[in-house]
């Protein structure tokens, strides 16, 4: 099976052959974007070291009646490009009555990568708080490729919350649902494989825990037999690779508690910046950590 960062690629050159483009920075430069970018010239505009302009240009496009995919190689510039994007592709349907269909490429990093304070971590809580822009956090092949169909099929802005943990993946990730168990972990993004770790340790010491990959997080959406899952479940953490406090994390367990009556916490990253030193690291929770975490409640 191909990887994410092979599917991307061949998602994006039918996409460009078709006429559409693809914005950003370094596009053609330093690996292409983590070898997601096709190796040809047609529809890829490149943007001078702005940080700021991508945004505005791609809105214009998506306006003007095309498709444009914009690349932030750093989610940390999700802060620098959110105004036209939040503030105009995801108010003008509903305000002017036409449709903006960008699909934002944000890509997280983790601290532990040499990313220090600025490019490191996952900001995807901030746009998911906005709406009119639907925000997912896809992690294997298939679950990209049924974003990439839901877009082509939409009318809205797609913020998709890409990991590069997420490039080399050539499997799926099942939920692991059991019929009689208590406890469940909804574990999004780059969680999920922590989470995975998690689960191994527990399930050697007889501890069966059950699992729900989470994708789409604007609209919160979850299949049928996620609900019944959470509907048997006494204890739900949900785990997520951003900060904690007005975070994803906690509004998904505000949303399952009220609506299912059921025990929820949340764990996200601690609240601190990261920095470049191994000891100032904050990343994503560690399979100890939900672990303790579990243990805990």
């Amino acid at each position: 099976m191909e990887n994410v960062a092979e599917i991307i690629r061949s998602l994006t050159k039918k996409h460009l052959d078709k006429g559409s483009i693809i914005i950003g920075q370094c596009l053609t430069a330093v690996g292409w974007v983590q070898n997601t970018i096709p190796d040809q010239k047609k529809g890829i505009v490149e943007l001078s070291m702005t940080d700021t302009a991508g945004a505005g240009i791609a809105v214009g496009a998506a306006i003007g009646g095309g498709r444009p995919i914009l690349v932030l190689r750093f989610q940390s510039l999700l802060w620098l490009n959110s105004s036209p994007i939040v503030m105009h592709a995801a108010k003008c349907k509903e305000i002017f009555g036409y449709s903006c269909p960008i699909y934002v490429r944000a890509i997280a990093s983790e601290s532990d990568s040499g990313q220090g304070p600025i490019h490191a971590n996952t900001y995807h809580s901030i746009f998911a708080h906005m709406p009119g822009i639907v925000v997912v956090c896809p992690m294997t092949p298939r679950e990209f490729k049924t974003v990439w169909k839901k877009y082509l099929n939409s009318d809205d802005p797609f913020l998709v919350s890409e990991h590069r943990s997420s490039y080399r993946i050539n499997y799926e990730i099942n939920d692991i649902i059991n019929q009689n168990n208590a406890t469940t972990i909804i574990a999004i993004s780059s969680a999920r494989l922590e989470t995975l770790k998690a689960i191994e340790i527990l399930k050697k010491k007889k501890f069966d825990v059950n699992l729900i990959n989470l994708v789409w997080i604007k609209p919160f959406t979850l299949s049928k037999s996620q609900i019944d899952c959470v509907k048997r479940s006494k204890k739900i953490l949900i785990v997520d690779n951003s900060y904690e406090f007005c975070g994803v994390a906690n509004t998904v367990a505000q949303m399952i508690s009220r609506k299912f009556k059921c025990k929820t916490e949340v764990l996200g990253l601690r609240e601190y910046s990261p920095g470049v030193a191994k000891r100032f690291e904050n990343g994503t929770p560690t399979a100890n950590q939900i672990i303790k975490k579990l243990k805990s409640f």
